[in-house]
This record gives C-alpha cells, structure tokens and sequence, in this order.
C-alpha cells in the first residue's frame, strides 16, 4: 500500500524522476504506434503523475479496487498516455496492452477511458473532470471516509464555466479532500493561453473562489512534492496547485511547440525522442 508523505529525500525524488522519464517514453511508444497526437500534452504533465502514483496517493496497484484509495481524474482526458504508462509501469495492467493503444477494439482508447483498469473516470470533453471529482470528494465526506480526490486540469479548459461552478461547489462545502492540478503550460489547442482566452491573475481567481491556493513547477519532482505536502496540511478548503509546465517537457524539439498538441512522432523525431529520454 503506497501513501503520502511529508517529504521526499534524494534517492526518493530520483525514482519518481525515473518513474517520469519511463512514462514518457511508453506515451512516446504508444503515439508513435497509433499515429497519434497530444504527446506535448502528455509530457508536460508526466512529472505530476509521477509524483501522485509515485508517493502522492494511496492505493495498491495489485488490487485497484480497493476501497480506500484515493482517486485520480484526469479532466484532460487527450493526455491520456501518461496514465497508461504509469499504470503500466506500476503493473495495474500488462505492459505489453500499451502496444494495443488506438487499435480498433482496444480499450486504450485515444482519450481516457474507465474500461481501463485503474482509470475513474472516462474523459474527452473539456470541462468534466473537477465537477465529478468535486462530487466523489464530497460523496467521501458524507460517507465520512477518508481518501482524497485528485483532478489533472488543462489551461485550456479553463475556459469551461462547468470549472467554475466545480470550484464554487468544493469551496462551499469545504472539500479539503479535494485537490486541483492545473497543468499551466500556457498553450492550448492552435496558439497561447493568452491569444485564446486569458487566464490571468489566475491565483487570484482561485483565491477569490475560496481555494487554498499553490503555484510550483509542475516539472519539478521536488517542488510538486512539497507542494501536495502543503496541500495536506489544508484543513477547511480544497486546494488549487497551479503547476507550471513545459508542453513537450523532455523532447527539444517539442518544448513550448504548439504544433507537438497535434503531431505524430515518426521516424527520425521519433528515434531523436527515444535518444533524448534515454540519457
């Protein structure tokens, strides 16, 4: 049985930098395959992922079932390689299912699907994730249980009023169980957060809703660590981490590319990534 702690020593912070690196090249592995996008996407939000399956969360990965595990929504439902590879690397499911992603009746499917051992919720629409992570938070508090929610939003879909009511609803009632990842790597779909729809002063939005509210960055194994710790330590209100991220984080020619939403790694980009994450 995994669980949080309070803080992360050197050798603890290099296994889950190394739980990272892995799960980027298994997405990597999987895009290339099924010729498909959103690579960027998942590698920006590889590093948090790591550190909530690495140490964050609690929950047994031979039996996902099990009833007091905490629960992980990912609202960005297109990044949705970077779950697969986690669970795949922490042996929730066959490493070699991964080679199936995008395949006609796979259950890989290309946004994230709950018929995947291990995934809560399926997600594709923007927009969904922190309302059914706001209501499973507050479902434990009535029932008076004591795992936590855990939602990975884009920037993007900050743009989705559904977020905001969420954000009015955990507040309200005090959902300290409840924890928001945004993954801010300002760009989104064709061009910046900030030519789409702007977002800023995004911490004091957030603020004004009622949340406990940290910034760090999101590629940082260290600093997201801290971060959850802090989070922890919140009583009364959910907590907001604004986690600032590179899209592409771990490829060169892919870092704060807009074009890497949608691209396929082939051929030499493809052998030039696999050399990259492979130092």
């Amino acid at each position: 049985m995994m669980g949080a702690g309070n803080s992360a020593d050197a050798a603890a912070v290099g296994e889950i930098e190394e739980f990272a690196r892995r799960i980027r090249i298994e997405a990597l592995k999987m895009v290339n395959h099924a010729g498909a996008s959103h690579i960027g996407s998942a590698f920006s939000i590889a590093d948090i992922v790591a550190c909530l399956y690495g140490r964050v969360m609690t929950m047994s990965f031979n039996d996902m079932a099990y009833e007091g595990r905490d629960r992980l929504i990912l609202s960005k439902g297109h990044a949705c390689t970077a779950i697969y590879a986690a669970l795949a690397i922490k042996g929730a499911i066959p490493l070699e299912d991964l080679r199936s992603y995008g395949d006609n009746e796979s259950s890989l499917m290309n946004h994230i699907s709950h018929h995947v051992t291990g995934v809560e919720f399926s997600t594709g629409s923007l927009g969904h994730g922190l309302g059914f992570g706001a209501g499973k938070a507050y479902a434990a508090k009535k029932k008076q249980e004591k795992w936590d929610t855990y939602v990975i939003l884009s920037d993007g879909e900050l743009g989705e009023g559904s977020n905001w009511e969420a954000f009015m609803f955990a507040a309200h009632h005090q959902l300290d169980n409840l924890y928001a990842v945004i993954d801010y790597n300002k760009l989104q779909s064709l061009t910046t957060i900030d030519k789409t729809l702007r977002l800023e002063p995004l911490a004091d939005k957030l603020a004004a809703f009622g949340w406990n509210v940290l910034e760090a960055d999101g590629n940082d194994v260290k600093a997201m660590l801290a971060s959850f710790a802090a989070g922890q330590k919140e009583t009364m209100r959910p907590t907001a981490i604004i986690a600032h991220t590179i899209k592409g984080k771990g490829v060169s020619y892919m870092e704060n590319k807009v074009e890497w939403h949608y691209r396929t790694p082939k051929d030499d980009l493809f052998e030039q990534a696999m050399q990259e994450l492979s130092k």
